[in-house]
């Protein structure tokens, strides 16, 4: 979510990052980050509870209230964590899902059918196997409780068990996992209201409607939206309903873009303008400029994710994962329906439930629909799905009191811990299994979205490595750009290690900000009409602090061109056409800043770093099916050179 250098990496752009200023391993990362602080809240409130179950219990127990005149709301810090923070949480989720299907995995709508399917399987088999095991029972009504899977646990669980390697696994989990926390909490609004006020709900139906009026209107003002969904909470708390629903329907409605060229150019007019002339109405105009041109939904997600994962959500486990384990809780619980229920329905059913759907999606679609990566994968997504933690205790506090909900609180703590057991089983088979075998088990033959609109061209583009190579790489770049300068090394080390890849050169010059970079560029077609591009092209690089006519000429000398003909080819600006042909197939691709990366059609998020690059390749031939071919390094290292 950052345009800094992470972890010793390039990842700076002079311009926007791509389509994504929250990718998803940005998202992941968080995740699995904040699962830890989960685990450890949770472990927390045991020891707690089991220690000293009253000062435990007191502490929740203890009434918050606000009062403004004759109106107020008052609930235990528990029902404050539970109903309140965690509307947090769920507008995260709301935002992701969101992003997913405006610029994510989901924009191409045939890929939400399986993932969006196989989440309903994954919820309605274990309910069918908890209301069996609890059939005649009053605790049939926790039903609920076996509904959804808790992403954060989740997410981390897959990042320990699972392949390093595939994005599209875990984007194919958080779509499964996102899908059923929305239709649990819609379960939770209506299956599990307490003290329903119809007023109240038309209310809070009748502020989103405005919600909607004024989003239609292209209001940007965010207070207008905070106000909105303040009023929203509080009418769905007097409803009855539980008010988490709210921040889901928040981030469902807010949009996801990427910023075009124009959006950018206003922005750096607008800086501009600030730098000659810095006053505070300036400051205000570049500081407006700057931020409409990211989404709201990706600076509400670089705003709240932090919180949501990092405090939010181990708030939540603190606060519910208390129980007291005792030996007469250990003995109720071995033949409760209850925590037989949840236990059997998680680790069971959830697995059961997502891999049968899939797969019979598949086979009635004819293979049209098929799951993003291979069946192993699909069955690791399902056993690591059975951990349903936070919205589990989520809806088992609604659901269940007393004895019952120890109970279930115990089974969900049990499921937790057997599906993380089963999803290493799962994935430790994987590694028995030959290197063709387990790449397909993994990852499958669907094709994955091709970013890259205009293919590379073999008679057109400027390319480096065997011509037959099976995983091209192509970068955007602009001469005067620093980051290009500082990936340029990296390509080359690339290129030197891995024999079997092809290295594509496009331009985008980005002139608003880099005043010789369209020069640079017909520098390059000057020099490579005389075959000479990527000589040039180094040179270029090298030198990115001199790049004034008189220099570029001084380079066609050094180089050994003929000076008149490049100077001719530079004077009637022969390559201008060429280099904006590059420029509108950025465009076409949703390229805005520089230096950009696609790895067979695929663009690169994060890092530029040779590590970052190197792991993107692997993953491509992976997906190939292929294994990469290695030049020999001496005395064992690796070792950057220049390309041929």
């Amino acid at each position: 979510m950052t345009n800094s250098r992470l972890l010793g990496g390039w990842s700076g752009r002079t311009a926007w990052e791509g389509r994504f200023n929250a990718p998803l391993r940005a998202f992941l990362r968080t995740e699995t980050g904040g699962a830890r602080l989960v685990l450890v809240a949770a472990v927390v409130a045991l020891a707690w509870t089991n220690l000293h179950v009253r000062s435990y219990e007191s502490l929740w127990s203890t009434s918050l209230s606000v009062q403004l005149g004759d109106w107020s709301v008052s609930h235990d810090l528990r029902t404050w964590v539970n109903s309140g923070l965690m509307t947090f949480f769920f507008l995260v989720a709301g935002l992701e899902l969101r992003r997913e299907f405006d610029i994510g995995e989901l924009r191409e709508r045939r890929r939400l059918a399986l993932p969006m399917l196989a989440g309903f399987g994954g919820m309605l088999l274990p309910i069918g196997i908890y209301l069996a095991i609890n059939a005649g029972h009053p605790t049939a009504a926790g039903w609920g409780a076996v509904m959804a899977t808790d992403t954060a646990l989740a997410l981390g669980a897959l990042a320990i068990f699972g392949p390093r390697f595939s994005d599209r696994l875990r984007g194919f989990l958080l779509t499964v996992s996102v899908v059923d926390d929305v239709l649990a909490i819609v379960v939770l609004a209506i299956a599990y209201p307490k003290h329903p006020s119809p007023m109240a709900l038309l209310v809070a139906v009748g502020i989103f409607a405005v919600v909607l009026l004024v989003r239609g209107c292209g209001v940007r003002f965010g207070p207008i939206y905070a106000l909105l969904g303040l009023a929203a909470w509080v009418a769905v708390s007097k409803s009855g309903v539980d008010p988490v629903a709210v921040g889901l329907l928040m981030g469902l409605l807010t949009y996801a873009y990427a910023p075009g060229r124009g959006d950018l150019q206003r922005a750096t007019d607008q800086f501009r303008l600030f730098r000659e002339q810095p006053t505070p109405q300036l400051a205000r105009m570049a500081h407006a400029g700057l931020t409409s041109a990211v989404s709201p939904n990706e600076r509400l997600q670089a705003l709240y994710h932090p919180w949501a994962s990092y405090v939010v959500v181990p708030l939540f486990a603190l606060a519910n994962a208390g129980i007291v384990i005792d030996g007469e809780l250990l003995a109720r619980a071995v033949t409760s329906p209850v925590t037989l229920g949840v236990v059997v329905a998680y680790v069971v059913g959830k697995p059961a439930g997502i891999l049968t759907t899939s797969w019979l999606v598949a086979r009635l679609s004819g293979n049209r629909f098929r799951p993003p990566v291979g069946w192993l994968a699909v069955a690791g997504v399902g056993t690591v799905s059975g951990i349903g933690f936070t919205v589990a205790l989520l809806i088992a506090t609604h659901a269940l009191s007393g004895p019952a909900l120890d109970e279930a609180k115990l089974g969900i703590l049990v499921a937790t811990l057997g599906a993380s057991l089963v999803t290493w089983l799962v994935f430790r088979s994987a590694g028995r299994m030959s290197p063709a075998r387990r790449t397909r088990a993994l990852l499958g033959v669907t094709e994955g979205i091709v970013d890259l609109m205009l293919p590379v061209d073999e008679q057109r583009d400027h390319m480096r490595g065997p011509v037959e190579a099976p995983v091209t790489v192509v970068e955007y770049g602009d001469f005067e750009c620093p980051y290009c300068g500082h990936a340029e090394p990296v390509v080359r080390e690339l290129l030197a290690d891995f024999a079997n890849i092809r290295y594509v050169w496009r331009h985008l010059p980005l002139t608003d900000v880099h005043p010789h970079a369209q020069l640079a560029a017909e520098a390059a077609e000057a020099a490579g009409a005389q075959g000479a591009f990527w000589e040039m092209h180094d040179l270029l690089l090298t030198h990115q602090h001199a790049l004034d006519p008189a220099d570029v000429l001084g380079y066609a000398v050094q180089l050994g061109l003929d000076p008149d003909q490049f100077r001719e080819h530079m004077v009637k600006r022969m390559a201008v056409d060429r280099v904006a042909e590059d420029v509108d197939s950025a465009d076409l691709s949703g390229v805005t800043g520089t230096p950009t990366f696609f790895i067979n059609g695929r663009r690169h998020h994060g890092a530029y770093d040779m590590a970052a690059l190197s792991a993107a390749v692997k993953g491509a031939f992976a997906s190939a099916k292929l294994r990469p071919e290695y030049h020999p390094r001496p005395s064992g290292r690796r070792e950057g050179g220049p390309a041929s």
